[in-house]
């Protein structure tokens, strides 16, 4: 249940990208405009968390997921009959504050009930949706709009939302009792957020965290460019390599919980940290020496995946475990934090564009060479050998 929530905002994302060039011709406006519709979405989710997280810390996990829930199946309703790209646009900025309370509030939810490798394994179980969004997804989405409408792709999110507020309210129990409830006056939501930042064992964390996103978010942008364009791969293949990818870092999250029992969390981390960032000089060293060849370069990007699968939770997780009287709060400014580095540095991936795979094997190397740069302070902090 906790997956379907998290999944929520990354099926608006992952359905709606086929109906692109649907939605130029339909509405009579251009890709780039139709792009700002994906711009708004992403603005209001990361806004969106900053509310959402200290609100559920003062009224309950429940009632903010069902006003996001609500809000989102409003937004949705208004973009499935947009009459312009100008409302498009405006429904898919209402659509992401929505989607920001099923982003944060499923994370507080598992910080209420558990710490540790149970918090990781729960977590782990709750982003195996998301990983598979990237992949149905699209699909879905595709089919859609190539024997229905891209309008289609906004009713089929209303009938996801309306699934998951019917389980919300048959399944999901309140988690926060009200004697553990905080104040969410805004001056003390800020104080909250400035503690929080200026604490080292919750910043390096979501640093380190955000930092593994950043290499996430840099391949997911300049992935189709590379393998279609560069190296000529049909769509078809490209999504099977992409398949690969989104495997191995499923599959390697799954195993997050013993591996945090067997090696604790700051040395597992360290593990992934450093093998991210030995197959990230790799992908450099292969890029800039001129080597052409496919196979080698998406061995090297797939055990990157694989490093990243034993990064995201646990650090995340680690940042959270001493603030569970303001879960929500450390979740939102967490998730916002990292948020805000991968999508600052895709921004910057799109600047520096020449035609080559150099920036992305740049920037995917600048992002796993920082996991490893956060980790060293951590360790020295846990007194890790």
């Amino acid at each position: 249940m906790l997956g379907l929530l998290v999944a929520v905002g990354a099926f608006a994302i992952d359905m709606y990208i086929p109906g692109f060039a649907a939605i130029v011709r339909d509405l009579h406006t251009t890709p780039g405009t139709v792009q700002l519709s994906m711009t708004s979405f992403f603005l209001a989710i990361s806004l969106g968390q900053i509310i959402y997280g200290p609100v559920s810390d003062a009224i309950g996990r429940k009632l903010p997921i069902y006003v996001g829930l609500a809000v989102f199946m409003a937004a949705s309703a208004a973009a499935a009959f947009a009459p312009t790209i100008a409302m498009l646009i405006a429904a898919r900025f209402f659509q992401g504050l929505g989607a920001a309370a099923t982003a944060v509030v499923p994370i507080a939810i598992i910080r209420d009930e558990y710490t540790g490798p149970p918090a990781a394994r729960l977590l782990s179980l709750a982003s195996l949706a998301l990983s598979v969004s990237p992949i149905l997804a699209p699909v879905f989405g595709g089919f859609l709009v190539q024997y229905g409408s891209w309008r289609l792709i906004f009713l089929a999110l209303i009938v996801v939302c309306a699934l998951a507020m019917l389980m919300v309210a048959r399944v999901l129990p309140e988690t926060l009792p009200q004697a553990a409830r905080v104040s969410a006056h805004p001056v003390r939501i800020m104080i909250t957020y400035g503690k929080l930042i200026g604490t080292r064992a919750f910043i390096l964390p979501i640093m380190l965290g955000g930092c593994a996103q950043i290499v996430l978010f840099v391949f997911i942008s300049g992935a189709p460019f590379v393998f279609v364009t560069l190296h000529g791969v049909r769509p078809t293949i490209f999504g099977m390599i992409f398949a690969c990818h989104a495997i191995a870092l499923i599959g390697m999250s799954q195993f997050n919980a013993p591996l945090m029992r067997r090696f604790g969390t700051v040395r597992l981390l360290g593990g992934a940290c450093a093998l991210l960032a030995a197959a990230a000089c790799a992908l450099l060293a292969l890029v800039f020496s001129g080597v052409t060849a496919l196979l080698p370069f998406v061995a090297c990007t797939v055990t990157m995946f694989f490093a990243l699968g034993p990064i995201g939770g646990p650090a995340f997780l680690l940042a959270m475990e001493p603030f569970g009287a303001i879960a929500g709060a450390a979740a939102a400014i967490g998730a916002a934090l990292e948020f805000g580095c991968s999508t600052a540095f895709t921004g910057f991936l799109g600047l520096s564009a020449d035609g080559t795979a150099r920036p992305l094997a740049v920037f995917m190397a600048a992002g796993a060479l920082s996991t490893l740069a956060f980790w060293l302070p951590i360790a020295r902090q846990n007194q890790t050998p």
